[in-house]
C-alpha cells in the first residue's frame, strides 16, 4: 500500500513550485520528493517539511499520485524505469496515477513508453511557477483519468491556484498561454520599471509600483470579467498621458510581439515531444 499521497520525481523550478503548493494543501509528511541531485531534493524537503527518497522507483512504489517533473527528452527513460514498479503495484490492487507536466509529450506517447498492457490512470498538466505562492494557473487534461481521481488531484493541489480542464488537443497552445506567459510578463514589467527609472523613480520603488499595477490589472480582468480592451479604454482619458503611452507601445509593436511570442511558444511545445 502506498505510503505517500503524492510523490515528485524531479524538483526543478516547476516541480519545486508544485511541491511547495502540495505541502500547503496537505500534510507535508504525505509528500515525498526525489531528484537526480539529492542535495537539491533534501534542501527543498528541509524547507517545506516533506520526505525524501533516493530513487524514482521508490517514489513510484510509495506514492498514489506520481508527479513526473522532468524534461520532455528525459521523460521516456523515467517512464521505462518506473514501469515495472507501477505494474507490480497495480497487480496488487494499488491505485496509481501518473501526472506529467512535460510540454509536448502526449499521453498516448507516455503509454507507449510505459509499455504496459494495463492502462494506468494518467493526467497531463500544464502549470506555471506562480503556483508556488497560490497564484498559479494549471491546465488539466483529464481524458485518461476517472473524474474522482481528477477531483482528488485538484484538492491536493488546491493551494497552487486556479485549474481548468481542457482537451489535450489544446495542450500546446493553452500551455504557452499559461506556462510561458509569466516569463513574458516579467520581461514586460522589467521594461516598464526601466522606463520609470529613466523618468527619475528609484529602482526598487519603480519595481514595486509596476508589479502592483500589473497585479491589480490582472485581478480586475479576472474579477470583472470585462475585456482587457474595455478596461484599457477606461484608463485612457482624452488627451491624457496614458493614451500617449499606449500609442508608444503600439508604435513599438507590443501587440504583434505578444501574439508572436505565444504562437511561437505553442509551436515549440509541439516539437518538444518529438
Amino acid at each position: 500500500m502506498f505510503q505517500y499521497t503524492i510523490g515528485f520525481i524531479g524538483t526543478g523550478n516547476m516541480g519545486s513550485a508544485l511541491v511547495r503548493a502540495a505541502c500547503k494543501g496537505i500534510d507535508p509528511q504525505q509528500v515525498v520528493v526525489t531528484n537526480h541531485t539529492p542535495a537539491k531534493a533534501q534542501a527543498l524537503a528541509k524547507e517545506v517539511g516533506c520526505q525524501v527518497v533516493l530513487t524514482n522507483e521508490e517514489v513510484a512504489r510509495q506514492s498514489k499520485f506520481i508527479m513526473l517533473g522532468v524534461k520532455p527528452h528525459i521523460l521516456p527513460e523515467v517512464l521505462r524505469q518506473i514501469a515495472p514498479v507501477v505494474k507490480e503495484c497495480m497487480d496488487q490492487g494499488e491505485e496509481k496515477v501518473l501526472v506529467s507536466m512535460a510540454a509536448g509529450v502526449t499521453m498516448e506517447s507516455m503509454y507507449q513508453h510505459l509499455g504496459l498492457s494495463q492502462r494506468v490512470p494518467m493526467l497531463r498538466i500544464m502549470p506555471n511557477t506562480p503556483a508556488a505562492i497560490g497564484k498559479g494557473m494549471t491546465l488539466v487534461h483529464p481524458e485518461c483519468c476517472k473524474p474522482e481521481l481528477v477531483d482528488e488531484f485538484e484538492t491536493i493541489m488546491a493551494q497552487s491556484g486556479r485549474f481548468d480542464r481542457i482537451g489535450e488537443n489544446l495542450a500546446d497552445a493553452a500551455g504557452a498561454a499559461s506556462g510561458c506567459v509569466p516569463a513574458f510578463a516579467y520581461l514586460f514589467m522589467e521594461g516598464l520599471a526601466d522606463g520609470a527609472v529613466m523618468a527619475g523613480v528609484p529602482r526598487q520603488k519603480a519595481m514595486t509600483y509596476v508589479a502592483q499595477a500589473v497585479l491589480g490589472a490582472a485581478s480586475l480582468v479576472l474579477q470583472s470579467g470585462q475585456h482587457p480592451g474595455a478596461l484599457k479604454d477606461a484608463v485612457c482619458s482624452p488627451g491624457g498621458s496614458t493614451i500617449v503611452g499606449v500609442s508608444k507601445l503600439e508604435e513599438g509593436g507590443l501587440r504583434s510581439a505578444c501574439i508572436q511570442a505565444v504562437a511561437g511558444s505553442a509551436e515549440k511545445n509541439k516539437k518538444l515531444g518529438k
